[in-house]
């Protein structure tokens, strides 16, 4: 290949042109001719290389090889023979040049480990993209490892190309780099977080792709949609997407609703504030009317057996109410909403269910009803309490009750 690298040189020198243009002519011409001849082979070898890989990703049953192709493994590869050839052949086409040649041949060099590169990442993200098919990794931060791998592997391949470059050596180039480390890791410190949060939301399974956070500080209430190196990306309901900082989930306080939606029931907390001056004892005629109401009868029935004979055998002075033991309006209301609850059919039975009053607030005495509904769906949940809500309001006016109402224009009619 030698005498041929000539073949124009000589051509040139024997039409009585002079040396210098004749090299430079020969090298101009044979670097067109090598240029040429490797986008041929590269087009080429493509063309093979995609026909063939489309045939064998049809014929097997796998998903993994028509990943591969979706990103761009096959193409990449193609590349290789053309790059392969054209760093055999620089030297002879710089034959008269060295100098020239070498920095060519190092651009070479530096474009194959950018094209090793590029076939890196194309398995990376087919391998993740193959494991977030799979249900076992369905909800796995698969992005944050790859991103590690693809850093170092953009790391080791600027590592290769600074010292192709400067013809230095690895290891001095390393030992220059621990000198500069304080400014590596504050440059990449973000990264070196992210990736430590990374490992730990993954190990401690803080969060799963599909789980619905909500992140006030940040805003964010909604469906986890990625885990990456550096950001947890949530669709909120209303479809914006509110970005996360990956190490902000082992730094501050969020709540992941997974619990709930892996247990049995939805938790239904919410309370009626009742006016303080309509709670009073109820008299015998009370009761009799109270009685009417189905759910009641028979606690009220054996409630007034039970303190008749409680009054009759402890209390002196009958004439006072206030004396012995007897039955309050809010009392038989908190009884009558945990027997609705009892028997409410979206009301899960086999967990928790109570009315229970809390302290009194300047508001009035509030009457919470604590309960969980079978049905977990944000809309059917939310029609679930407001049915429940919608009859104790309108039924705590039997029991000669009034929900707290701030005062307004028509309270002072």
């Amino acid at each position: 290949m030698k005498k041929y690298s000539h073949f124009i040189y000589d051509y040139f020198l024997s039409q009585g042109m002079g040396t210098s243009v004749s090299k430079y002519l020969n090298l101009g011409i044979m670097f067109l001719i090598l240029i040429g001849v490797v986008l041929l082979i590269d087009y080429s070898i493509k063309i093979l290389i995609r026909r063939i890989s489309v045939r064998i990703a049809a014929s097997t049953k796998t998903k993994f090889d028509d990943i591969l192709i979706t990103n761009k493994l096959p193409r990449n590869v193609a590349h290789v023979p053309a790059i392969v050839l054209f760093h055999v052949y620089v030297p002879l086409v710089f034959r008269d040049f060295v100098k020239a040649g070498n920095v060519v041949e190092k651009g070479v060099e530096v474009l194959g480990i950018v094209l090793i590169l590029y076939i890196v990442r194309s398995v990376l993200n087919s391998i993740k993209d193959y494991l977030k098919i799979k249900p076992q990794y369905k909800d796995k931060p698969i992005d944050s490892y790859i991103q590690v791998f693809m850093i170092f592997a953009w790391f080791t391949g600027f590592l290769f190309s600074f010292t192709v470059i400067t013809n230095t050596e690895v290891w001095q180039f390393l030992t220059a780099l621990g000198t500069i480390s304080a400014v590596i890791i504050l440059v990449f410190r973000d990264t070196i977080l992210g990736f430590v949060a990374s490992i730990q939301v993954s190990i401690n399974d803080m969060v799963r792709i599909g789980d619905w956070i909500t992140f006030e500080k940040y805003g964010a209430d909604g469906d986890v949609v990625e885990i990456n190196l550096a950001t947890v990306k949530v669709q909120n309901f209303d479809h914006t997407i509110t970005t996360i900082p990956t190490y902000a989930l082992i730094s501050d306080s969020f709540k992941n609703w997974r619990g709930m939606l892996d247990s049995p029931g939805r938790r239904i907390k919410r309370a009626l504030y009742v006016r303080q001056d309509t709670v009073k004892y109820l008299a015998d005629s009370d009761i009799e009317k109270l009685m009417q109401i189905d759910f009641l009868t028979n606690y009220l029935t054996q409630k007034k057996e039970e303190l008749a004979k409680f009054n009759e055998a402890n209390v002196k002075n009958k004439e006072l109410i206030l004396n012995g033991r007897h039955l309050t309006n809010l009392g038989v209301f908190r009884k009558y909403v945990e027997l609705y609850l009892q028997q409410h059919s979206a009301v899960h039975k086999d967990l928790m269910f109570m009315a229970r009053q809390l302290q009194p607030t300047p508001n009035g005495i509030p009457v919470e009803i604590y309960a969980f509904s079978r049905d977990k769906v944000w809309q059917n949940y939310e029609y679930i309490q407001a049915d429940i809500f919608d009859h104790l309001l309108a039924s705590i006016q039997y029991f000669d009750l009034e929900v707290f109402e701030s005062p307004n224009s028509k309270s002072f009619k």
